[in-house]
């Protein structure tokens, strides 16, 4: 698939101005596009949880309602788990919104296609779970909208972009995973004993 958009041109447009906007990146690709968007404490880059990125954006929508949550992952976590989508087509938390980078690879073990290259469309698959607005992203034009939909939609929401399959320099976040919860939580919570 030589057609899509540049990966790290969507999440930096995403992004930026972000102000209080609570992000979960899925492993990977997703983290390394949210690293190189630039450091941020109210990122959550996940390490070695493959499935578990719309999950935990779940628990941070229900948790945090008055926060918009944004989780960034990629097609072949998403398509690992894809029970997430019915979880939270049934809570339905209005503030948050799921972005999809799918390049039709599993980028992490080799680049084998994911189902995605075969016409799986997460869209419909999120549409039918009960998702307020589940759409494809193929070009330029559609992140503008997408970007609204994020900050400002009516959620759950879903979005599917379609990216090129290309190899960005790494651009590492923090890998200590207590680091990472604390610093999140202290972002998000303000200074409190973290040791529980």
């Amino acid at each position: 698939m030589s057609r899509g958009l540049h990966r790290r041109e969507v999440v930096k447009a995403l992004l930026k101005d972000r102000s209080g906007l609570l992000v979960v990146a899925g492993l990977g690709s997703s983290a390394w596009d949210c690293a190189a968007a630039g450091d941020h404490p109210l990122t959550f880059p996940l390490w070695g949880a493959m499935g578990s990125a719309c999950m935990i954006g779940l628990g941070l929508a229900l948790a945090q309602p008055k926060r918009r949550v944004l989780v960034i992952t990629g097609d072949g976590e998403m398509l690992m788990g894809l029970g997430s989508l019915a979880t939270i087509g049934a809570q339905r938390p209005g503030n948050l919104a799921i972005v999809v980078l799918d390049n039709e690879r599993y980028g992490e073990t080799g680049m084998q296609e994911t189902h995605t290259a075969h016409g799986t469309e997460l869209g419909a698959v999120a549409r039918a779970c009960g998702f307020s607005e589940a759409r494809i992203v193929r070009a330029v034009a559609g992140i503008r909208a997408m970007r609204s939909g994020v900050y400002r939609g009516r959620g759950p929401l879903f979005y599917q972009v379609k990216v090129k399959q290309e190899f960005p320099p790494l651009v590492l976040p923090p890998r200590d995973g207590g680091y990472l919860k604390n610093r999140f939580r202290e972002a998000l919570l303000g200074k409190r004993d973290l040791a529980d």
